[in-house]
């Protein structure tokens, strides 16, 4: 028997993850994000050499960009009709990020109407806390079902 077709809230979130897996830019991070409810998300991703700084661990373009996607999508799981655009992202290392498996957990914190604040943290494969950042998110007039990655 094949699965149900999803509905509401259910149907917004997979396609949400639809509209991640479909970004060009997802090509170049090896990544999966899960979407377990609105208001939060995980992305699991692999720290490759290739991302790294001249010391040896990842550069802050990977620390940015999983945080503000697992905030991002976190945030935008509480909006159905319209596509957020981050405004302004605070992020603090604590820890050098090495080579392997991690994730970034996003957590929606504030916002409703049209500004939205989510937080993300990035832990390695031992479990320890290496970043943590703030993003505000901005409802803007993109409606997600005009973009082509997000179908449910």
């Amino acid at each position: 028997m094949p699965p149900e077709a999803a509905t509401g809230e259910q149907a917004h979130l997979r396609a949400l993850a639809a509209l991640y897996d479909s970004a060009p830019i997802n090509r170049l991070f090896l990544s999966t994000i899960s979407l377990p409810e609105a208001g939060r998300s995980e992305i699991r991703f692999t720290v490759a050499t290739s991302g790294f700084h001249a010391a040896g661990a990842a550069h802050g373009t990977v620390f940015f960009k999983m945080l503000d996607d697992a905030a991002f999508y976190a945030a935008n799981g509480l909006v159905s009709d319209r596509f957020l655009l981050t405004t302004a992202f605070n992020l603090h290392f604590t820890k050098p990020l090495r080579e392997g498996e991690a994730r970034a957990e996003g957590r929606w914190i504030s916002g409703r109407r049209r500004v939205f604040v989510a937080e993300a943290r990035i832990v390695d494969s031992t479990g320890e806390e290496c970043a943590r950042g703030t993003g505000t998110f901005l409802r803007s007039h993109i409606p997600l079902s005009g973009l082509p990655g997000y179908r449910s």
